[in-house]
């Protein structure tokens, strides 16, 4: 990854942040390198209020506030904001400006993580500490009207305090009395992997993958980053049609938050499921599909134009025969002489047909070759026979209407 130039000084940090991405992993650590014989109930609940925390945030912080990608029931919008605010990463409002701004700036200093600043600073840089960067301004009235979502801000600290740290811990104490699985693996490791994988949506989905709808800013499409960001990895198609519900287009591309979606659809919880049409979809697959092609085109070394060729007479033609070793093949004149030794079909083939016209020959009258042989062919072209094909000198002048009488021999 390239870094801006003039990179802006530090102005402080957000020590709150630090504290949280500090703890937790340290936690995280410490539980699991003292080797505590874990509940299995404690594992199979830290693995679900993982999902939990995830789709709070892939599925309502990002495709509902952030882009208006479908519609949901109060019941949904509830669980969603509450779920985001248990993966401790600022509000819905907070969250959704940024990313909003992200998408209208991206990869340009109004960017709030500008992969051009590095894969450090879009993955952790930009949240923990404070510069002279300004983030660039997006429309979020609609975040600024909605009461539910300014509840969950003006309430985010003792919401994430509940949610995203004591709920975990004490459910595996209340009821399987596992207080060291709750705090070190439903508490802090649920809450380490959690803050990673969304991260990586800002630094891995940047840098890692491919340009698959198009290659002008850094957005790539990887399947690793759409395990680990439940389905946010996609990220090429997620930037060019960022209305649509889903992240993976095909059927077959992991995407659980869009299932998530569809299936809160199906359960009438959800309801205007944004999809981008079909049509244009391909049209940007098929241009980059191109492009490509264009560019192995580039890379490879190709005959030389009709232009760039000399025309040549039958008499200057068959005359350089003698000293090279060169033929005709459909009006091109061809110098075979790197070939000689290398000819499938032997060296007398060739030299049967040096200072002739081969053309019959070359397609099919001897052997009927193939397209790799017209390829290779085209490499030796040195010239344009004059007329496109052996000349023959008459003997006789014939005016148009009149019979040509040849005499008895005997």
């Amino acid at each position: 990854m390239k870094i801006v130039a003039n990179f802006p000084p530090i102005r402080g940090f957000r020590w709150f942040n630090i504290g949280v991405l500090v703890i937790s992993p340290a936690l995280a650590l410490y539980g699991l390198l003292t080797g505590y014989p874990y509940h299995v109930k404690t594992l199979l609940f830290a693995a679900f209020y993982y999902h939990v925390s995830m789709i709070g945030i892939t599925a309502g912080y990002h495709r509902l506030w952030s882009h208006r990608s479908y519609t949901c029931t109060f019941p949904l919008q509830l669980f969603l904001l509450l779920a985001g605010a248990s993966a401790v990463q600022g509000s819905c409002y907070w969250w959704a400006r940024s990313h909003r701004s992200h998408h209208r700036y991206t990869d340009t200093d109004l960017d709030p993580y500008n992969s051009k600043r590095g894969l450090l600073w879009t993955h952790l840089g930009w949240i923990v500490v404070k510069t002279d960067l300004h983030t660039g301004h997006a429309d979020i009235s609609d975040l600024r009207n909605d009461p539910l979502v300014q509840w969950q801000h003006r309430w985010y600290f003792s919401l994430q305090a509940v949610f995203g740290h004591v709920l975990p811990i004490i459910i595996p104490v209340l009821f399987w009395g596992d207080w060291k699985g709750g705090l070190c693996l439903s508490g802090a490791l649920r809450l380490t992997l959690a803050h990673h994988c969304t991260f990586a949506v800002n630094s891995l989905a940047h840098y890692l993958g491919e340009a698959s709808y198009d290659d002008r800013l850094t957005p790539r499409d990887h399947r690793i980053t759409a395990i680990v960001t439940l389905g946010e990895g996609y990220h090429n198609f997620h930037h060019e049609f960022p209305m649509d519900y889903r992240n993976a287009f095909y059927w077959y591309q992991y995407d659980p938050t869009k299932w998530f979606i569809a299936l809160c659809y199906f359960l009438g919880l959800a309801k205007d499921l944004r999809v981008f049409p079909t049509n244009e979809i391909q049209k940007g697959a098929l241009t980059m599909k191109l492009k490509e092609l264009k560019a192995v085109q580039d890379s490879l070394q190709w005959s030389k134009s009709s232009e760039d060729l000399s025309i040549v007479s039958w008499e200057s033609f068959q005359e350089q025969a003698k000293s090279r070793n060169l033929i005709v093949i459909a009006g091109f004149i061809h110098d075979v002489s790197l070939f000689w030794t290398n000819h499938p079909g032997g060296e007398k083939f060739l030299q049967s047909s040096v200072g002739k016209d081969a053309t019959a020959a070359f397609f099919g009258g001897i052997y009927s070759h193939s397209s790799a042989a017209h390829n290779l062919l085209s490499m030796m072209r040195v010239g344009i026979l004059q007329g496109g094909a052996e000349q023959h000198t008459p003997e006789y002048s014939v005016a148009p209407g009149e019979r040509l009488y040849v005499a008895d021999a005997s």
